[in-house]
């Protein structure tokens, strides 16, 4: 068993009381890899649990929101706008969003959140024709997230 050790200096929020508050913008984005049956059934709308991208859509504006009660160091901030897009290359599905704020810290988590469950919505919602005949998951798979543009001011 590894054991982790914690030292005693603790966790601190950073304090942005001195920053001004301006625009800030970020941009993500990351991408699923499915089967192309899998591809195909999304693409038709004909996937049983329904509209994958629409509910990924609805999942990544709602984790975008809700990023500082997931991530503890992260501020409370008001969002005023959430982009998500999504484009289908082969076999894979990119999702890319963008959060804008106005305030006094970035946007770059809230932004990869959301990227974050979008894709775990999406497997989420194709699960049953992504595995095997072992319940594997020998094709899917989450990869390359990050953050892409990150502006102020």
């Amino acid at each position: 068993m590894k054991l982790t050790h914690v030292d005693d200096k603790g966790v601190k929020m950073v304090d942005i009381d001195g920053k001004k508050e301006v625009l800030r913008i970020a941009r993500a984005k990351g991408r699923i890899k499915l089967r192309d049956s899998t591809v195909e059934l999304i693409k038709g709308g004909k996937v049983d649990k329904g509209n994958v991208l629409t509910t990924a859509q609805v999942a990544a504006t709602l984790a975008v929101k809700s990023t500082p009660g997931i991530i503890p160091m992260c501020h409370p901030i008001s969002i005023t706008g959430v982009k998500v897009d999504f484009e289908f290359i082969e076999d894979e599905i990119e999702a890319s969003i963008e959060v804008k704020s106005f305030g006094k810290t970035g946007v770059e988590m809230e932004a990869i959140t959301g990227v974050s469950v979008a894709l775990l919505t999406i497997w989420d919602m194709v699960k049953a024709v992504e595995k095997d005949e072992m319940g594997q998951y020998p094709v899917t798979r989450i990869s390359d997230i990050i953050v892409t543009e990150k502006k102020k001011g």
